[in-house]
């Protein structure tokens, strides 16, 4: 039962009349990018309720957000323009870029209701830094703050951090949907709870393998990730990616999921090819035995029955993570017939991570599943147990 003296996260009422202010609105519009326009807009669309809920109650919206990695630099292929004009499509308002070095002018030039953007914050290098004076001229343009990146709060940068330290702040209506549907993960999940982790690298995961094995009835691994637990149980895997210097690290947490009695679930078969090409030639094989010259490149099908069966039980379920390499055709099989399972099944279901969320849009399911979360790494991190700077500073007892 969650503890009714903990501190709370601030929302948009915490913030009182908002009519005429000038509100800075940290959006989460790391979107891809297509021939220079927006090629998944699920990010920008999650941000709506937000932003309206904000122009309704009379408030001057200044949004920023980062794109890409810059590195601190300006670069032509990753200026926001695409991304306003997605925003301001689905919207159906007007929004007014705002750059160059009448920034504040412009800022204060827009009217109740009226929608300004900042341009790519990580153009400048202070944002990374969390520099304290980039962060007080971000705040010098408005009077409060809403917080609705969650895809960027474990990111302690200037825009995620430092300026909720300077100005009256509070989570957008996106972050507080986020942590409301993660906690229910963390918080006594309906058994069975089902998790599913895919991915290239087994490192990038195994904090949250390790969580959840404190949590789950059942861990299904697919993707290269799978290879490096293959590996530390002793099986063939030819030229698949394989975390060497993890080795051990897996088999720790094969251990403790053993002593847990909780299976983590590996593929029975894969999907084995002599290059990562859309043409090469592929072959179904038994994933402890992956030829030498060959690489596994996606979960097989008899992999896909076994996962579909788990998932057709469970009461909860989470996905983070591609079951191969889901770009090309032929290595894609793995991932969509994971997103027709946990579409079709009777459940509360999460999914989060670009590409599983990507499988689940392109079939026409996000209707079936409970969330999409727009939090890859926020995600895992707030699994793990980790404070995400971009929520603790949105907390009652956060400064701000």
């Amino acid at each position: 039962m969650a503890d009714s003296s903990a501190p709370k996260l601030r929302t948009i009422e915490d913030l009182g009349n908002l009519t005429g202010k000038r509100v800075l609105v940290r959006v989460d519009f790391n979107v891809p990018l297509e021939k220079g326009a927006v090629a998944d807009d699920l990010r920008i669309t999650a941000s709506l309720p937000t932003l309206r809920e904000l122009r309704e109650a009379g408030a001057v919206l200044i949004l920023a957000t980062h794109l890409g990695r810059p590195k601190g630099k300006p670069s032509d292929e990753l200026k926001l323009e695409p991304v306003r004009a997605r925003l301001q499509e689905l919207g159906g308002f007007e929004v007014r870029p705002l750059g160059g070095d009448e920034v504040g002018r412009a800022a204060r030039d827009l009217g109740e209701g009226d929608v300004g953007m900042l341009e790519n914050l990580r153009f400048h290098p202070g944002e990374e830094s969390n520099d304290p004076a980039f962060a007080a001229d971000l705040a010098s343009l408005a009077e409060s703050y809403v917080g609705d990146a969650f895809g960027a709060a474990h990111r302690a940068h200037a825009s995620v951090v430092g300026v909720p330290q300077r100005l009256p702040s509070a989570a957008g209506r996106l972050m507080q949907k986020e942590i409301e549907v993660l906690s229910r993960l963390l918080e006594g999940p309906q058994a069975p709870f089902v998790a599913i982790l895919g991915g290239a690298k087994v490192s990038d995961k195994l904090g949250v393998v390790d969580a959840l094995v404190e949590r789950v009835d059942a861990l299904l691994i697919g993707g290269a990730m799978a290879f490096s637990f293959l590996a530390a149980q002793g099986a063939e895997t030819g030229d698949s990616l394989v975390e060497e210097e993890r080795l051990d690290d897996v088999r720790r947490s094969l251990k403790r999921a053993d002593e847990r009695g909780v299976p983590i679930v590996l593929p029975e078969d894969v999907v084995a090819a002599t290059e990562i090409s859309a043409d090469a030639r592929k072959e179904t094989v038994p994933a402890d035995h992956v030829p030498q010259g060959m690489k596994g490149l996606d979960i097989g099908p008899r992999t896909v029955e076994e996962f579909a069966r788990i998932l057709s039980d469970a009461r909860t379920v989470f996905w983070n993570g591609p079951m191969g390499v889901f770009e090309l055709e032929p290595f894609a099989l793995g991932t969509r017939g994971v997103a027709q399972a946990v579409a079709g099944i009777s459940a509360f279901t999460v999914v989060g991570g670009g590409d599983s969320v990507a499988a689940i849009r392109k079939l026409g399911f996000e209707d079936r599943v409970d969330h999409l979360s727009t939090g890859g790494g926020a995600s895992l991190e707030f699994l793990e147990g980790k404070t995400l700077p971009g929520v603790a500073v949105l907390m009652e007892d956060a400064d701000g």
